[in-house]
């Protein structure tokens, strides 16, 4: 069964979302869900620092070794940072996708959206978990 922390926020696209101590900026990746779903992950390619995201806007691929998915925007905002770790360890995301395996950082253009976002148990009840 699939690690749904109930401390985060999720998308439809199977990214979670998580509040940084920096207000308005929001930590993100994909889902201990999806990388199941994935297989091993071989590549994570990410946007560059300064990327502006529309909510639900591409903003990178990851690719395994079943398939390439695109990564999704939770929400509107500016890449503040990346996870640069991920070039030379894009397996970290199956290892631990909430913690190493972490993508983007968002500096979010409406902070207040977070709460848009679905909670853990919706994203369960999506799953079917």
């Amino acid at each position: 069964m699939a690690n749904i922390p109930d401390d985060l926020r999720y998308t439809a696209d199977h990214e979670w979302a998580r509040k940084t101590a920096d207000a308005g900026v929001l930590e993100v990746g994909i889902t201990d869900y999806a990388q199941g779903e994935l297989g091993d992950v071989v590549f994570v390619n990410l946007p560059k620092v300064g990327d502006r995201l529309a909510a639900h806007q591409p903003f990178g691929t990851i690719e395994a070794v079943k398939a390439v998915s695109d990564l999704y925007a939770p929400l509107a905002g500016t890449v503040v940072a990346i996870n640069g770790a991920l070039d030379a360890d894009p397996a970290a995301v199956n290892k631990s996708p909430y913690t190493d395996g972490w993508m983007i950082r968002l500096r979010l253009d409406d902070a207040s959206q977070y709460d848009s976002l679905l909670s853990a148990a919706a994203y369960r009840t999506q799953i079917g978990a």
